[in-house]
């Protein structure tokens, strides 16, 4: 630590880092290489100054008397994810997803509606983005589809239930679209409730087994520009939980940027005409898609809605 003035300049010692970063991607799984140390050192710094703390390793010590999970680490978590998305990202993978995955499910099974899970929304916008598109498509949320999205971050859980967006998260949107299911006010725009009502937030973390346990089996599961995040042991980890919580020929979306090579064997590659997916091999099932584990979830995480 060095005083420059009335500002205190906070530097990680090795030692410092090795246990922050061991501390989170034990628990969460983030990985803080020595690329990112810098990263690191600013976004726990500024939690540090609001804590009136003066050492890293106070910290660290702070968060372990608290225990992983509780109040302090929770706050450390959303200082440190990084949250870039934005509506319609990688929309070739949306048409995949309504206008070719979504059809087939309801074709196998037409008596339920197909469960999508978005793990990672960040925001919301990816959520929202399935909802006006399921509905530009003619599909009707609720009895074609429902949609669960999950995050570690209880900030962005917060923004994503607000539902309000700066112009930034319209980069690759129509103005027709945003026209349609948005409205305008003081340089944000609301998404309305038309599309807000059908989309349920739940916090969770991907490494937490009691946690994803509660979620029933998903048709569909979108992880997109997360796990790029993880070390490879997480990204295994990872990965065989959407295994587990995919039923037999349904699929998985990872971003553009990430594949499964050297990750796991339990998917192939499908090649669809708007793009790459990967499938659970297998044929699907029948029963009716039940899950009353998510009411005692959602349940359970009111309490940090705003």
């Amino acid at each position: 630590m060095r005083s420059t003035g009335s500002t205190t300049a906070f530097r990680l010692t090795d030692a410092e880092f090795r246990m922050l970063a061991d501390l989170l991607r034990r628990h969460c799984g983030l990985h803080f290489g020595a690329d990112s140390r810098c990263l690191l050192e600013g976004r726990v710094a500024r939690r540090m100054r609001e804590l009136d703390l003066s050492s890293f390793s106070a910290y660290h010590y702070l968060i372990r008397k608290e225990g992983p999970g509780q109040g302090e680490f929770a706050r450390l978590v959303d200082e440190v994810v990084t949250n870039e998305t934005y509506f319609l990202r990688e929309r070739g993978q949306l048409r995949a997803l309504l206008g070719e995955i979504l059809p087939e499910l309801r074709r196998e099974r037409p008596t339920a509606p197909v469960p999508i899970w978005c793990a990672g929304c960040s925001s919301g916008e990816e959520p929202y983005s399935i909802v006006m598109l399921g509905l530009e498509a003619g599909f009707e949320p609720g009895v074609d589809f429902r949609v669960y999205a999950s995050d570690i971050s209880h900030r962005m859980l917060r923004k994503a239930r607000q539902g309000l967006y700066r112009e930034a998260s319209f980069r690759c949107t129509d103005p027709e679209l945003r026209a349609r299911y948005f409205v305008e006010k003081d340089g944000h725009w609301r998404i309305n409730d038309s599309v807000k009502k059908h989309v349920d937030f739940i916090h969770l973390n991907l490494l937490d087994p009691s946690k994803v346990a509660l979620l029933g089996a998903m048709d569909v599961i979108l992880c997109r520009n997360v796990i790029i995040y993880f070390d490879s042991e997480t990204k295994r980890r990872v990965i065989q939980t959407f295994e587990e919580k995919l039923r037999k020929g349904g699929y998985l979306l990872l971003g553009h940027s990430e594949s499964l090579i050297n990750l796991s064997n339990a998917f192939e590659l499908r090649h669809l005409r708007n793009d790459l997916v990967y499938q659970r091999p297998g044929t699907p099932a029948t029963d009716r898609w039940q899950n009353r584990a998510l009411a005692a979830l959602r349940e359970e995480d009111s309490g940090g809605r705003s």
